[in-house]
C-alpha cells in the first residue's frame, strides 16, 4: 500500500470513529438530559398535619376532606396521616414525628393520658400550634375544634326519652372504651335519662370502631338479652353494624335504633326506617375549621379556644328536603 492509499484509508477510519463518537455523545445526552421547566409545585405558606385516629375510617376522611379543601382555598399543604387501625400508641408516634419534621401546626386527635400531654409540650415548646379535633384533653393545646360530646350524648338520650314509652331497655355500642369521646357522649347519655327511671342502660359493647365489631356486639347484646328494645350507637360505623346485627338475629323485632354521624349509608338507612335517627354532627366543617384555626394561631392566640360545631338529631322527616349533609 502506498503512502497516499494509507494517508486515504487512515483519514477515512478516523472521520467513521469521530462521527461515532459524536453520534453516542449526542443521542446519551438526549437520553440523560433533562429540560430544566419551571416547577408546578406551587408554593405553600404553611404545612400542616392532621392525625387522625385511623387512616381509612369513613369519619375521618370526612374530617381530611374538609381539612384539605381549605388548605387548597388558602395555599396550605395539609398532610394526613394515621394508623392503618385505631391504636394509640401509634397515634401518638405518628404525633411525634410531626413535631420532629417541623411542621408548622398540628391538628390531632385527644388522647388520654400523659404521653399525649407531654407531645403537646414539645410541640409548643418548639413553637408549634397543636389544637385538638373530635376529642379533648386538658393539655396546653391551643385550642379543640369539634362536637360538645356530652351534649351529643345528651341529644340521644333526649331522643328515646320523646320517642319511647314503658319501659326501655337500652343496648349500648360504643366505639372504643378508652376513647374520651365516647366516654363523654356516654356520660351525656347517662345525664338525660337520670330522671327517667323507665329508661334503663341493659349492657353495653365495644365496636371496635368498625361496622362488623358493632354487628357481633349487636348480636351477642340480643342474644343474651332478648328484652332489649332500644340501640343506641356511639361511633359512626355503630349504626350500620346495629342495623345488620338486629337483622341477623331477631329480623322483625321492632327496636328503636339511635345512631352517630351523618356517613351516607347512615342516610340511607334511616331513609329506609332501618335506624329512627342519628346524632349529626359535621367532620367536614371539624377539619375545614380546624385549618381556619391554625392558620389564625399562627400570629396570635385565641381567647376562646373551644370551637364547638354544629349538632343535631337528624330523623326521617328531615329528610324530605335534602339536609347539609357532610357540607
Amino acid at each position: 500500500m502506498n503512502q497516499h492509499t494509507k494517508i486515504y484509508v487512515y483519514s477515512l477510519a478516523g472521520l467513521l470513529f469521530l462521527s461515532s463518537l459524536i453520534a453516542m455523545l449526542y443521542f446519551g445526552y438526549k437520553t440523560f438530559y433533562i429540560e430544566k421547566v419551571e416547577s408546578s409545585q406551587p408554593a405553600y405558606s404553611y404545612h400542616f398535619a392532621l392525625v387522625a385516629e385511623e387512616t381509612e375510617n369513613n369519619y375521618w376522611r370526612l374530617v381530611e376532606k374538609g381539612a384539605k379543601q381549605a388548605a387548597a382555598e388558602k395555599g396550605i399543604y395539609l398532610e394526613y396521616i394515621a394508623p392503618n387501625k385505631a391504636d394509640n400508641d401509634q397515634l401518638l408516634k405518628l404525633f411525634d414525628r410531626m413535631i420532629a419534621a417541623k411542621v408548622d401546626g398540628i391538628i390531632v386527635q385527644g388522647i388520654e393520658g400523659e404521653r399525649f400531654v407531654d407531645l403537646v409540650h414539645k410541640g409548643v415548646e418548639r413553637n408549634i400550634p397543636v389544637i385538638t379535633i373530635d376529642t379533648d384533653v386538658p393539655s396546653e393545646r391551643k385550642a379543640y375544634v369539634g362536637t360538645n360530646n356530652f351534649y351529643a350524648g345528651q341529644l340521644a338520650g333526649r331522643h328515646i326519652i320523646e320517642n319511647t314509652d314503658g319501659e326501655q331497655h337500652v343496648g349500648v355500642i360504643v366505639g372504643r372504651f378508652e376513647a374520651i369521646n365516647q366516654q363523654e357522649r356516654l356520660a351525656g347519655f347517662k345525664d338525660a335519662i337520670k330522671a327517667h327511671p323507665r329508661i334503663q342502660i341493659t349492657e353495653i359493647k365495644e365496636s371496635n370502631i368498625t361496622e362488623i365489631g358493632a354487628t357481633q356486639a349487636t348480636y351477642a347484646m340480643m342474644k343474651q338479652h332478648p328484652e332489649i328494645n332500644v340501640l343506641l350507637g356511639l361511633s359512626a360505623l355503630d349504626g350500620l353494624g346495629m342495623v345488620e346485627g338486629l337483622q341477623q338475629i331477631f329480623p322483625t323485632k321492632d327496636v328503636l335504633i339511635t345512631s352517630f354521624d351523618i356517613l351516607p349509608e347512615t342516610m340511607e338507612l334511616i331513609r329506609k326506617g332501618k335506624i329512627d335517627a342519628t346524632i349529626a354532627q359535621y367532620p367536614e366543617q371539624m377539619g375545614s375549621m380546624a385549618v381556619d384555626v391554625l392558620i389564625d394561631l399562627q400570629n396570635r392566640d385565641l381567647i376562646d379556644n373551644k370551637i364547638y360545631t354544629k349538632t343535631e338529631i337528624i330523623e326521617k322527616a328531615d329528610l324530605q328536603v335534602e339536609p347539609e349533609v357532610a357540607r
